[in-house]
């Protein structure tokens, strides 16, 4: 039994920190303007970096999403016709479900890796893998 004991806290102390960390996560807010007959969301490009992804995939997401064109100018996303904030924020929570968000451990701490052809969500605090769609 003694010898279970050291193993386990072997393991365990060779987990990464993120593990042992229980701040919660938020997922940040998109702010947005609509201006005629397009819609800007302001603060595109610090949601992006909060949630540790390429605003260019982001920004992909949202645009098939919404069933639009648009484009990133510098901290901005341009989307081609009225958006609420209300519905952009909703859609940035189902790509945090599907893109971000770890389906093990329920933890933000995830890259997207490609390995051969097939896209997978790996999370760095429990080293799950699951794969995901490509955009």
């Amino acid at each position: 039994m003694e010898e279970y004991e050291e193993l386990l806290d072997r393991t365990i102390s060779q987990l990464p920190p993120e593990v042992f960390e229980s701040k919660r996560f938020k997922i940040p807010r998109a702010y947005s303007d609509i201006q005629g007959n397009r819609t800007f969301i302001k603060n595109f490009k610090d949601v992006a970096e909060r949630l540790n992804r390429d605003p260019q995939h982001l920004l992909k997401f949202l645009l098939r999403e919404l069933g639009t064109a648009g484009n990133l100018e510098g901290q901005r996303a341009i989307l081609q016709g009225k958006f609420t904030h209300y519905l952009i924020n909703e859609r940035i929570e189902d790509y945090v479900d599907k893109y971000v968000i770890c389906h093990e451990c329920n933890r933000p701490d995830t890259v997207i890796v490609r390995e051969d052809r097939i896209f997978q969500l790996k999370c760095l605090a429990c080293g799950a893998r699951a794969p995901v769609k490509p955009l």
